[in-house]
């Protein structure tokens, strides 16, 4: 049946205005079939699965086609996220009116102001002009405090309060002078019809008029995990004479750059906290691999691909899918992904007026479901991802496979790219003995692993719920599908793969889960721009960045059979920890967009310092940063030094985040990449030896960020002043496709004359008075044992010389 429906015949009476009441049985007529086949959008196991009746979802196609209001998804008086400001007198204003109509007085004139907050007829024609009851009373306790508080009242209503009192006039006459006063309490009363205008979100395709200027052609290459269906939209994308990849990760943007480079296809890299150029003189290429919010959708190309497009539905990141889908200017789109979307990208493109050609992949090995779980350690196989959904559960598998005497690389979300890339070619490397992976979620997409069976320790997880709020429930069947589908690669020693759980009494609920299809999406994502917000900062100048992200989302108009406002949280929460600093609005929104974990403390703390050093127009350079993280870094002890390094590691991304939107602000790109680059290697170490700093934990060896006493702190500082120097001496420099897990060692005696720069040499040659065994001490490169130590060879040295010269020297000519 052609899934066609009668979209645009009911958006022509919608803009007629006419008000259409069908039966609900001829509403689910016109019912596009992903919403009658959906069972969730959420993926959930069980009962949660149910989808609405037809009935219930014709109900609320009509209301959706009346434009929706986000007010449902916002507090039930959109008038509260409003804040009352302060009005102060006018300080031109004299005591004219005292002179005219004599003295006022106070506590009459309380009674009167009472009176008039208890009238009907006030509160009535109040309602009329915009005030609901929250605004009334709020606009009233400020016109109550301004009437009894300023020094001097507008000559006009001072003698207006003299009539009321005296009984010449109706309390009802001061309404025009309330009214006015409350639309300077709330300047919104007076703009309310144009910040809905603004927040009008009905029509997105229109925000783009360079992709509408071109007929593009819109391919979906559908298919499972280790389909091939990326496979065949890069190959087009490298035969093409311009082109660009929109990836969802860093590590896939990285890995088609690559691919580029190898098959000399001159392509640059761009992600939020890189840039790399294929051209030495830094001219912009033909061909660009991106993270899917970076896309360009200024420069028209021949090809793009947009990558892994089921994540359009993504309550955080789905409107950076939305906006590259609806706005890439590109003769062909290809995009791949999930069948789920294909009927909401369907969709989406009728809006367009564009056709999709639909290209399904099979999947090119075969996957076992196996009927007997692992159940214990000592049954793990190499080959085998033993896949969790929480650290702790990482810290158990990982220390369980030690005491068996089983190496096992380890991986999960917040690790940086680089330490997962080390991880995962360690695990895929023939010649290394670790042969097991303890993963997270995080190997689902990203990162091309030779598994030949995945096990389920779990098949919960915390999930992030429609409203915001987290759970912990079963994972999605998207979920399920796309982490079992990465046992068995095509083209290595394990084609086919094999999926099983660690606990018997889950095999059930894993087969259940990998039998079913992912639901329909429904719904695709967005987000306010800032050209909006800045709209809305015009109207509302007092309004706090997230009090006008909040009146933004609650006027906000979409066409919620389609589309969804994705969550602000974080971007809130960023904005109101810098709020109380002065910031300009554009920037004040560009840190707000930053990647930062909110969940550390370290970290929202570094964000706060960057704005403040910003907002004072003071650099934020290399030696400030390095200050702050306590560069130069040491392998860590315990897992709080391991936790702690991946903190710095995000501080040093959002400084790189940010340099691109602020470099002259952030200066020292290169500096920071090379010791991010640096932390990578020292990271990578730790999660190898991630059992050991699990035992440390426990056993009470100390952590080094929490070492505070004097004598500890000057050894610490004359520590990692070695560290620096041995690490910058022994290391290999890595490159951000590969890190090196080998084992970090000591400089010899060959490499000790690395250690002092010429920078030192320079103020040791300045300083001639002083000894130089005390400026090698002073700067950490030299401890005072070893001094004693080279102290005493040398005076060995010393006497077995005079010896041979003068074996008749006497003893009282020997040095002392």
């Amino acid at each position: 049946m052609n899934r066609l429906w009668m979209r645009g015949t009911l958006s022509g009476l919608s803009q007629a205005n006419l008000i259409l009441r069908p039966h609900p049985s001829l509403v689910s007529f016109c019912v596009p079939l992903r919403h009658q086949r959906n069972r969730s959008n959420h993926g959930k196991h069980g009962d949660s699965h149910r989808a609405k009746t037809l009935d219930e979802f014709a109900s609320s196609v009509f209301k959706g086609h009346q434009n929706k209001t986000a007010q449902d998804s916002s507090p039930k008086n959109i008038n509260q996220l409003f804040k009352p400001l302060i009005v102060k007198a006018n300080p031109d204003d004299m005591n004219l009116g005292e002179q005219i109509a004599g003295k006022l007085d106070k506590s009459t004139l309380l009674r009167a102001l009472n009176k008039f907050l208890a009238n009907e007829e006030i509160k009535k024609l109040s309602k009329e002009h915009g005030l609901d009851e929250y605004l009334y009373h709020q606009a009233y306790v400020s016109f109550r405090k301004f009437c009894l508080d300023v020094q001097y009242l507008p000559t006009d209503l001072y003698i207006l309060f003299c009539d009321v009192l005296q009984g010449a006039k109706s309390i009802d006459d001061v309404f025009p002078f309330f009214l006015q006063h409350a639309r300077k309490v709330f300047p919104h009363l007076e703009c309310l019809d144009d910040l809905k205008v603004i927040s009008d979100l009905t029509n997105p395709p229109n925000w783009y008029p360079e992709a509408r200027q071109i007929n593009r052609k819109i391919i979906f290459h559908a298919g499972p995990t280790n389909s091939g269906k990326t496979y065949h939209a890069l190959e087009r994308f490298m035969s093409a004479k311009s082109g660009v990849y929109c990836g969802p990760l860093k590590l896939l943007a990285v890995e088609v750059f690559n691919k580029c480079k190898t098959r000399d296809v001159p392509c640059d890299l761009i992600t939020g906290e890189e840039r790399k150029y294929a051209c030495e003189d830094q001219e912009p290429a033909n061909h660009v691999s991106c993270t899917v919010e970076m896309s360009n959708l200024t420069n028209p190309f021949e090809v793009a691909v947009i990558d892994e497009i089921q994540m359009i539905k993504d309550y955080q990141r789905g409107w950076a899918w939305t906006r590259a889908l609806l706005g890439i200017p590109a003769e062909e789109v290809h995009v791949c992904g999930e069948a789920s979307a294909i009927d909401l990208v369907k969709e989406l493109c009728i809006s367009t007026g564009e056709e999709v050609e639909v290209r399904t992949n099979k999947r090119l090995t075969e996957l076992k479901i196996m009927d007997k779980a692992v159940q214990k350690f000592e049954n793990v196989e190499p080959g085998d991802c033993i896949v969790c959904f929480s650290k702790n559960d990482i810290y158990t598998v990982s220390r369980a496979l030690e005491r068996m005497g089983v190496e096992c690389a380890v991986i999960y979300g917040s690790l940086p790219p680089g330490t997962k890339l080390a991880m995962s070619e360690k695990f895929n490397d023939p010649n290394d003995p670790c042969k097991v992976l303890v993963a997270t979620d995080a190997i689902g997409m990203g990162l091309n692993l030779n598994i030949r069976r995945i096990v389920f320790y779990s098949t919960s997880k915390i999930c992030l719920l429609e409203n915001g709020e987290k759970e912990v429930g079963l994972i999605s069947v998207s979920q399920a599908l796309q982490i079992a589908g990465r046992a068995g690669r095509y083209n290595t020693q394990w084609e086919t793969g094999y999926v099983t759980t660690f606990n018997q009494d889950e095999i059930n609920i894993m087969k259940d889960l990998l039998k079913q299809t992912p639901p329909d999406i429904l719904q695709a994502g967005l987000h306010p721009s800032f050209d909006q917000i800045e709209m809305y900062a015009y109207h509302l100048p007092h309004a706090g960045l997230a009090n006008l992200v909040d009146i933004f989302i609650s006027l906000s108009t979409l066409d919620d059979s389609s589309y969804f406002l994705c969550h602000t949280d974080d971007f809130k929460f960023l904005a109101n920890m810098i709020e109380h600093i002065k910031l300009p609005l554009k920037a004040k929104y560009t840190f707000c967009c930053a990647p930062i974990n909110r969940k550390s403390p370290f970290v929202c703390t570094m964000f706060l310092k960057f704005a403040r050093q910003f907002s004072r127009g003071e650099l934020i350079t290399f030696d400030w940063l390095c200050h702050q993280i306590g560069w130069p870094f040491s392998p860590p002890n315990t897992i709080l030094d391991l936790v702690q390094m991946e903190a710095v590691h995000d501080v040093m991304d959002s400084y790189l985040w940010l340099s691109y939107r602020f470099p002259d602000m952030f200066p020292d790109v290169m500096l920071i990449s090379d010791v991010r680059e640096e932390l990578d290697i020292v990271i990578a170490e730790g999660v190898t030896n991630i059992v050991q700093l699990l035992r440390n934990s426990e056993s009470g060896v100390s952590s080094s960020a929490a070492k505070v006493d004097e004598d500890a702190f000057d050894a610490r500082n004359r520590q990692n002043r070695q560290d620096k120097a041995w690490r910058h001496t022994q290391l290999p420099k890595i490159s951000n496709d590969s890190v090196s897990s080998q084992s970090l060692t000591r400089p010899t005696k060959k490499t000790f004359s690395a250690l002092v720069s010429d920078e030192d040499l320079d103020e040791i040659q300045l300083k001639p008075s002083a000894k130089l065994s005390e400026l090698l001490q002073e700067r950490g490169l030299l401890t005072k044992e070893i001094f004693s130590s080279l102290r005493r060879e040398w005076l060995d040295k010393l006497k077995q010389e005079q010896n041979l010269d003068n074996p008749d020297s006497p003893s009282k000519n020997k040095p002392k």
